[in-house]
């Protein structure tokens, strides 16, 4: 005997009301805001008292308590009860650490970094651009007092340093403008470049002798030279650097520094399979 089958009525999805639109929008700004602190407690190695933080980040002392409770105990923040101070946890690092294992030609870059660093005695770097900005992946600390300006993971708005004149170098005056239009020109320190004209002219001799110079425009007394590593197309992939006090990047030193860095460059370039424009338009 055949068996009656109960046909159930398919339910239509309910229209979103009010509040569960609220709901959503009240979730997005909650993880705007953890992401905020979290950004604002990176910029300092120091540490923030919840007072500054909710200074810092603009909002109430009582909405940044209890987003960093939530961020405690998810390990994305941890504090520090002797000073009273909240700093990034240790989740960040295992988090940001899957972007530099993506980038990976950092490992493959240390040798290179090593060799510059003792060929030179001073700090060397290796950073990518990520969303028009620079970003530090790794370096190789010089054994000389050194002050860095950006510390690894940091970042520094492309027109201001070295590493970031380096891959500007590369690009059309077009992409050079857009990116000006999208970020500015900030005035870092009174040798800041901050007008386009000298940027682009600055470009231009970068693209002849084949490196860039950070010559104090992003912190007073530092120096850095800059070359572009490059990728299997001739694009650039991203750009390693030495850094270091002007009392011992001298003027005198600086051609000699710049062929090193370029030479380096050109050698981690065949290391990771990269090819270097010349060779590209000889090809």
């Amino acid at each position: 005997m055949k068996k009656d089958v109960i046909r159930r009525k398919a339910i239509e999805p309910k229209p979103s009301t009010d509040h569960e639109t609220d709901a959503r929008d009240s979730g997005v700004q909650s993880v705007d805001r953890a992401l905020s602190i979290i950004e604002t407690l990176a910029e300092d190695d120091e540490g923030y008292r919840l007072s500054d933080l909710a200074i810092r980040t603009g909002l109430s002392t009582s909405t940044v308590h209890r987003l960093l409770g939530t961020l405690e105990n998810r390990r994305f923040v941890q504090f520090d009860r002797t000073e009273s101070k909240w700093h990034v946890g240790a989740r960040c690092f295992t988090v940001g650490a899957t972007f530099a294992r993506r980038r990976n030609f950092s490992a493959q870059a240390v040798p290179y970094l090593r060799k510059l660093r003792d060929l030179t005695r001073e700090t060397a770097n290796l950073a990518v651009v990520d969303d028009e900005f620079i970003i530090v992946l790794t370096r190789m600390e010089s054994r000389e007092i050194m002050r860095s300006l950006t510390k690894v993971g940091g970042r520094v708005a492309m027109v201001a340093s070295g590493v970031g004149k380096a891959v500007l170098a590369t690009y059309s005056n077009e992409d050079v403008s857009a990116i000006i239009r999208h970020h500015g020109m900030p005035r870092l320190t009174e040798k800041s470049i901050v007008r386009p004209g000298e940027l682009f002219r600055e470009l231009e001799k970068i693209r002849r002798q084949g490196y860039a110079i950070d010559d104090e425009e992003a912190c007073m007394g530092l120096r850095c030279i800059a070359a572009v590593v490059y990728n299997d197309c001739a694009e650039p992939l991203a750009a390693i650097s030495v850094s270091g006090m002007t009392s011992r990047l001298t003027d005198e030193r600086l051609p000699m520094l710049g062929q090193t860095v370029r030479e380096v460059a050109a050698e981690l370039t065949v290391a990771l399979g990269g090819v270097m424009p010349e060779a590209a338009k000889t090809a």
